[in-house]
This record gives structure tokens, sequence and C-alpha cells, in this order.
């Protein structure tokens, strides 16, 4: 019968020469406790390598469930304010169907206040906040600079002078920057000076 090989044969323990030159057995004591200690790391690194597979398996299914909890959550998040906006919807969809000639300028006019109120009640629940304050200094982080416009005094340089599309917050995070016109004062008010510099005489 054939003699299975062993899969991991144990590498032969070289013989120790001794000091007058012979080759000297060592001793079977020896051998057992090196391949003692050869098969327990051997067992030692299969433990290893089975546990860091198990552990990169876990990870990877850690992962794939994260991400789509966070796809469910977001997709709930949207459909839950969407429920909120039906009824706001289904407002503007009316009165985009109603026959101008029956009916008048204030009654639109109404009915897109009412439409309106209606979102931003739904929209204030959820923490959003609208930037439209003119006269606040400029913020890089909740203002986007269109233009400029002259201060008309010191006090007004780098200042929101005009609004030209209000921004939009939900708590402290900025959905869409407000894009407005900054002041920038350059020197003396036109009201106190002349074009050539000279001071505008007291009347």
């Amino acid at each position: 019968m054939t003699k299975h090989k062993d899969k991991h044969p144990v590498d032969p323990v070289p013989e120790v020469p001794s000091e007058g030159g012979a080759l000297v057995e060592p001793a079977p004591e020896a051998v057992s406790r090196l391949e003692n200690e050869v098969a327990e790391a051997r067992t030692a690194a299969a433990q290893a390598t089975d546990k860091y597979l198990r552990l990169a398996a876990e990870f990877d299914n850690y992962k794939k469930r994260s991400l789509k909890e966070r796809t469910e959550a977001h997709t709930r998040a949207q459909a839950d304010l969407i429920a909120k906006l039906v009824d706001a919807l289904d407002d503007l969809a009316r009165f985009a169907h109603i026959d101008p000639a029956e009916t008048t300028a204030r009654t639109y006019h109404e009915g897109v206040d009412m439409v309106e109120r209606k979102v931003w009640k739904q929209l204030d629940a959820i923490g959003v906040t609208r930037i439209d304050q003119a006269g606040v200094p400029f913020d890089p982080n909740q203002h986007e600079a269109v233009t400029m416009a002259p201060a008309s005094a010191a006090a007004q340089d780098h200042t929101v002078g005009a609004i030209l599309q209000p921004g939009y917050k939900i708590g402290d995070a900025l959905i869409r920057p407000a894009r407005v016109v900054v002041l920038n004062w350059q020197g003396e008010s036109p009201a106190t000076s002349q074009p050539d510099g000279r001071p505008v005489a007291d009347s």
C-alpha cells in the first residue's frame, strides 16, 4: 500500500558536530520538542488566518448592512417630507387648472399665499430656516457674493446690502447659500466730500 506523504513534513533536525568534528545525533527529546513547537506554530498560524478571514467577512457584512440602513433611512426621510407636502402640491395643482375667466388676481394671490404658508409649516417642523436678512455682516459660510455696491458709511463695509436669492439651512447644515449684494466702503461718503476730495462746504 502506498503511504500518504505528510502535507506539512517536518524538516529534519540537522546533526550537530561534536568538538572532535564527528556528527552527533540530536537527543530524541530535543527532536520531539522541536516537532511539537513547529506543530504548535502551524496550528497558531492556521487559527490566526481563520480568525482574520472571519473578521474580514464580518466587516464586509457590516459595511453592506450599514449602507443598506442609511439608504433606507434616507428614503424614509424623503418619503415623510413628501407626505407632508402633498397637500400643498394638490392645492397648487387645483390653482393651475382654474379657468382665468372665472377668478381674479386677488384669488390667485390668496391661494398662493395659503400654499406657501402650508409648505413653510412643514419646513419649520423639520428645522428649515431661510437666509434672507439684509444689513448683516457678510458671512461666506451662508452667503454667496454675486456683486458689490458702494457703502454709504464705513460701518456698512462688507455687510449684506440686498438679497438676490434667499438661502436655506436645516439646523446648522447649509442647504443653499443666499446670493447677495455686498456693500463695500471705499472712502469718504459723497455727502461729506467732493469728487476732487475737498470737503463739502456747510450751507
